[in-house]
């Protein structure tokens, strides 16, 4: 928390221009996995209603993309989650997804979905506490298989999935 202490990290919609700092952000977040800087240029452009930037100082520090599926407008999922180094163990994971939750276009979300390997603890953290947050139930089932989807070249995706009780109030 020391860092904010001198200034708190401000949440936004991203614009294009933006696309860079978060395709670098997203290359020192390992275990993420690294889309093209094309593919972050669309989300911040064409996703930008679903997507957040937190910036601090200037210097992009967090990013969350996701979006409403297109068949359930109840369901938002949430495609990665980066937080710099220099802001970890400072809640703003959280911050962020409640940020975006509280935008008007997702005032019918009740459920929040993701997909998580099970070596990713940072992850499973980050969405067990949104869900105690949003006093919300929480499962997670197989989804993307390592044998059947990824030919083994990439561990199982749970789908994690965060049926809401308490909403969100107006932050961001």
């Amino acid at each position: 928390m020391e860092m904010f202490r001198k200034a708190l990290p401000s949440l936004r919609k991203p614009s294009a221009e933006d696309g860079a700092a978060i395709w670098e952000l997203i290359q020192e977040c390992k275990p993420l996995d690294e889309n093209s800087m094309y593919c972050n240029l669309i989300q911040c452009d064409h996703f930008r209603d679903t997507c957040i930037v937190a910036e601090l100082n200037g210097e992009v520090v967090g990013w969350v993309s996701g979006y409403i599926l297109p068949d359930d407008p109840e369901t938002f999922f949430v495609w990665q989650v980066a937080v710099s180094e220099k802001a970890r163990g400072t809640g703003l994971g959280t911050l962020m997804l409640r940020g975006l939750l509280s935008r008007e276009n997702c005032e019918g979300v009740k459920r929040l979905q993701t997909t998580i390997t099970r070596d990713n603890p940072g992850s499973w953290a980050l969405f067990r506490k949104f869900s105690d947050y949003t006093d919300g139930e929480l499962s997670s089932t197989p989804y993307f298989a390592k044998s059947q989807h990824f030919n083994e070249q990439h561990d199982t995706e749970y789908m994690v999935t965060i049926t809401m009780k308490a909403r969100t109030k107006k932050a961001a």
